[in-house]
């Protein structure tokens, strides 16, 4: 079966499905992954297909503009302000990723297409080629629910109808791409216009889309009121199979002491990564804490450093993260994920998108002190939250127990069953989930 994922975004938008890729290629499927071309070598070294797209969303993300939105969108009017900033540039882009898509598309010929929603083109491609389409969601931010607001609106307690309007308004924020959509599906598909009835969760005949959410219900349940074809997998890690052997310099910092904290913010940082860095330093000499310092993404920018400090540029986190006493970051899914997986007491200072959602989880699971905002973030409020991570016996507790949960979770078997199911009900002939059973257990 040849499979068809486009996915647009940051790393943390492409990882997960290389790990899904991976495992799907190793029970026989041929899978192909459309993403931006900066991803290209990242695809391609773990054995899958690369779908070309332009790098131009990258480019824009890295830009002064795209660093100052990382600075302005940390609520819902953040992210309008921005979104409004920067959506003519960004429509030249979409229409240029929605041409590049339909390109991979006829060049991989798939069975199905897999897309996360930012990849706009998903299910008009699967209608052009009459093939099921399944959308991928890191956070629980489209599918409605009256339990829970979604992501960037506050919760207001005022009940199920305020929290199903929000996630209206999500929609109706996807229907500025309409006009845009419409016509890549006139213009280069030959289909009619989407129907405006069917909104973002279902195709143009009205049937509902199945969704996959890659992250983990111990983490954020399940709403009692989804639908069945709405589903949480269990998280989605790319793990590195060989064995992970420390540079020289890190593992004598490891053996010298006590286990440091890790803190890194990827490549999150805005205009002023030096500024971020010194606030890192600066609160954990202050708490008296031995840390580790990732500047790899570009998001902290450190000069020389006390011996009580040391800066790494990235090493895989899976391995990493164990010998670490609590980790600090951003946010990002993958990081936060890899974090609780290891069973350590997170610090999140989010900047953007679902960074604040996971940050909220991991205070009411206890997991972590509550998440300070980077537009909040100082040397004292950092200080207090490394203390309170580092000491907190309960904290750390429960810090292991959910990592021992998040550790027997079988999450790209669960995706891979449930995309099975989706090809079953549409007919279409496929290889059995049985055989991948030794690949999942081995990542």
């Amino acid at each position: 079966m040849k499979i068809l994922i486009i996915t647009f975004g940051s790393r943390g938008d492409v990882q997960p499905f290389v790990a899904l890729g991976q495992g799907l290629k190793a029970i026989g499927h041929t899978v192909t992954i459309c993403t931006s071309s900066s991803f290209q070598s990242f695809i391609t070294d773990h054995g899958l297909n690369y779908g070309y797209a332009s790098n131009d969303l990258m480019d824009l993300m890295d830009s002064v503009e795209g660093r100052e939105a990382m600075e302005t969108s940390r609520d819902v009017l953040g992210v309008v302000r921005t979104t409004i900033k920067l959506m003519n540039e960004a429509k030249s882009i979409n229409q240029q990723l929605l041409t590049d898509s339909w390109a991979t598309a006829q060049a991989a010929d798939p069975d199905i297409v897999i897309f996360h929603p930012k990849a706009l083109g998903g299910v008009s491609i699967a209608e052009k080629l009459n093939i099921p389409a399944v959308m991928v969601l890191p956070c629980p931010m489209i599918v409605p629910t009256a339990e829970l607001p979604t992501i960037g609106f506050p919760n207001l307690n005022l009940g199920g109808w305020y929290n199903t309007f929000t996630y209206k308004l999500v929609q109706m924020g996807y229907q500025m791409y309409g006009a845009q959509v419409d016509k890549f599906r006139q213009d280069q598909l030959g289909l009619s216009k989407f129907p405006k009835s069917s909104g973002l969760l279902r195709l143009a005949n009205g049937q509902p889309i199945p969704v996959l959410h890659c992250y983990s219900a111990h983490v954020a349940p399940r709403p009692r009121d989804w639908p069945a074809h709405v589903h949480i997998t269990g998280y989605w890690f790319l793990d590195q199979a060989e064995e992970w052997e420390p540079s020289a310099e890190l593992k004598a910092f490891l053996d010298a002491g006590e286990a440091p904290v890790y803190i890194g913010f990827g490549s999150m940082a805005g205009r002023q990564p030096g500024r971020l860095a010194n606030i890192v330093v600066e609160a954990l000499k202050k708490a008296n804490l031995r840390g580790i310092i990732a500047t790899g993404g570009g998001g902290l920018e450190v000069e020389q450093l006390p011996d009580t400090l040391l800066e790494i540029k990235a090493e895989p986190h899976e391995h990493l993260f164990p010998h670490v006493s609590a980790v600090v970051h951003h946010g990002g899914a993958g990081t936060t994920a890899a974090g609780l997986r290891a069973g350590k007491p997170t610090v999140i200072c989010p900047f953007i998108g679902d960074q604040s959602f996971w940050g909220e989880c991991v205070y009411e699971l206890g997991v972590g002190p509550k998440p300070i905002s980077q537009k909040k973030l100082s040397v004292d409020r950092l200080a207090d939250a490394l203390l309170t991570t580092t000491s907190n016996v309960t904290m750390r507790e429960k810090a292991q127990a959910l990592g021992a949960q998040i550790q027997h979770e079988k999450g790209i078997e669960t995706a891979i069953a449930a995309i099975e199911a989706v090809l079953n009900q549409s007919g279409h002939p496929h290889q059995s989930i049985t055989s991948a059973s030794g690949y999942i257990k081995s990542i």
